[in-house]
This record gives structure tokens, C-alpha cells and sequence, in this order.
């Protein structure tokens, strides 16, 4: 009988370490939403704002409803805003919200399966790594908003170089 007390004991303070080593690895994960599509378009961005536990990236994404999903940047080079893809994943630092947002950070989506209409939800996974290379998967639902939602600056997409997207 102390046996099996002890052997219990050790078992639940292991699940305990590897619960406890699972919530270090996961990244909080807040606003998601989906800009809506008009019919015909075939790309649209993810944004959400993520805040990690430690360093960790995001190292990529996917979604059923498209194609092709990929972490992207905006950034302004001299007066041309260029987009482009982030091959190695996007660094999160330990404790500092990113957020993914209209003209900086977001997840593009191309080759739409279907239109995005407000009010429908996109479910996106995203494929983290820690430091220590330890990789997880966290599922979100991006709820679609107006096609006109929180559009950047200076007309969205307008004198975007796409030279650099793949």
C-alpha cells in the first residue's frame, strides 16, 4: 500500500512539472480578428495581439481557409511601405505584448477558399518555439470584421511595394 502511495505521489508531482512546463511555453493570444473580403478577392490579414512567457517565436500559421497563411511585416522604407514575408518567425520577448495590427505585423492570408464576411469566425493555428526549441500549437478564432475595419493610415495597401512578397 505505501507503494502504491508513493508511486501515485511521484506520478501527480510529475504531471504537475510537465503542467507547469506547458503553461511557461504557451503564449496569451487576445483580439483576434479577420478583415472581411468582398467577393472575388482572394487575400485578406489576420490581427491579434500575443504576449509570450518567455522569449519565443512565431515560427508560422495556417488556417483551412486559405491556401497559403504566412507571418508578415510593414515596414516603411524611405516613403515606400513594403510587405514582406518573415521566413524565420516573428521574435516575441518574455512579458512584452506584440501586436499584430493594420500597416505593421500581421498574418496574410492568400488564395482565399471562400469570402470572409463580418460576424464569421477563421480558425488559425499558430506554431510557436521557445528558446530552448520547444515547439507548441495554439488554435484561435479570428472573428471577420467590416472590410473597412481599422484600416492604416494613408489608404491601407496604396504604394505597397510587392516586389519582396512571395
Amino acid at each position: 500500500m505505501k507503494h502504491k502511495l508513493l508511486v501515485a505521489v511521484a506520478f501527480s508531482l510529475g504531471l504537475g512539472a510537465v503542467s507547469a512546463m506547458a503553461q511557461t511555453a504557451k503564449v496569451d493570444v487576445s483580439d483576434a480578428w479577420a478583415r472581411g473580403t468582398v467577393p472575388g478577392q482572394t487575400s485578406s490579414a489576420v490581427y491579434m495581439t500575443l504576449q509570450a512567457h518567455q522569449p519565443t517565436t512565431l515560427l508560422s500559421v495556417s488556417t483551412p481557409a486559405a491556401a497559403n497563411a504566412e507571418v508578415h511585416e510593414m515596414k516603411l522604407e524611405g516613403t515606400l511601405m513594403k510587405m514582406r514575408a518573415l521566413p524565420k518567425g516573428l521574435p516575441l520577448d518574455a512579458n512584452k505584448p506584440v501586436e499584430l495590427k493594420p500597416g505593421s505585423y500581421h498574418i496574410m492570408l492568400t488564395d482565399l477558399k471562400a469570402p470572409l464576411k463580418k460576424g464569421d469566425t477563421v480558425p488559425v493555428t499558430l506554431k510557436f518555439e521557445t528558446a530552448d526549441h520547444k515547439t507548441s500549437e495554439q488554435q484561435v478564432q479570428a472573428t471577420v470584421r467590416d472590410l473597412t475595419a481599422a484600416a492604416p493610415a494613408g489608404g491601407g495597401m496604396a504604394g505597397m511595394a510587392h516586389g519582396e512578397h512571395k
